[in-house]
C-alpha cells in the first residue's frame, strides 16, 4: 500500500502550487472588497496623479479587451483552470520542468489570478479593477499575477531551452 504523500499529484507534493494560488485569490478578493467598500465606481484616490486607486467595473478581460463577453471569458477561464490543473497534477512526469519549484510557483500565480477574476465574473458579471497607472487601463492583483507569471514562465522555458541546447550540443 502506498503512502499518501508518495502519490503523484498529491496535495503534499503540490503544496507550493496550491498555497500560491490560494494566497493570490485571498489578496485579490480582499483588495477588491476594500475598493468596492471604500470607493464609488469611477472614484479615484488620490484624485490626480500617475498612480491612483480607481474603482472600475471591467466587463472584459485584462486591459479592457473583449468588453461584454462575460460568458466567453468564463468558459475560457474554466478551460484554462482545467488545463492548468491537468498539467500540474498529471503531466509533471512527462514534462519534468513542471515539477520544479519556480514553475509551480508561476503556475500557482496563474491559477490564483484566473480564479480571482472568475469569482468576480461569476458573482457580478464584471471584474473589479483598481490599479490605475497613467494612461494604462486599470487592472487588479489577479491581472498582475497572470501577466507577471506568464512572463516568468516564458523566461524559465527560454532558460530550459538554452540549457538543453548547451548540454546536447545541438539546437532544439
Amino acid at each position: 500500500m502506498q503512502r499518501v504523500n508518495s502519490l503523484p499529484g498529491s496535495w503534499r507534493r503540490n503544496a507550493a502550487f496550491f498555497l500560491t494560488a490560494l494566497l493570490v485569490v485571498a489578496a485579490d478578493q480582499l483588495s477588491k472588497s476594500w475598493i468596492r467598500s471604500n470607493l464609488a465606481v469611477g472614484e479615484s484616490m488620490p484624485e490626480t496623479g500617475f498612480l491612483r486607486l480607481t474603482h472600475v467595473q471591467n466587463t472584459g478581460s485584462a486591459f479592457g479587451l473583449l468588453q461584454d463577453q462575460a460568458l466567453l471569458l468564463t468558459i475560457v477561464a474554466f478551460i484554462g483552470i482545467a488545463v492548468l490543473l491537468f498539467f500540474v497534477l498529471f503531466m509533471h512526469r512527462r514534462f519534468p520542468f513542471l515539477a520544479t519549484m519556480p514553475a509551480k510557483l508561476a503556475l500557482g500565480l496563474v491559477l490564483g489570478g484566473t480564479v480571482g477574476n472568475l469569482i468576480d465574473r461569476l458573482s457580478d458579471s464584471y471584474v473589479t479593477d483598481f490599479i490605475d497607472i497613467g494612461r494604462w487601463p486599470a487592472f487588479n492583483i489577479a491581472d498582475s499575477t497572470v501577466v507577471v507569471s506568464t512572463i516568468f514562465l516564458a523566461y524559465l522555458l527560454i532558460r530550459l531551452a538554452e540549457s538543453s541546447e548547451h548540454s546536447d550540443g545541438q539546437n532544439i
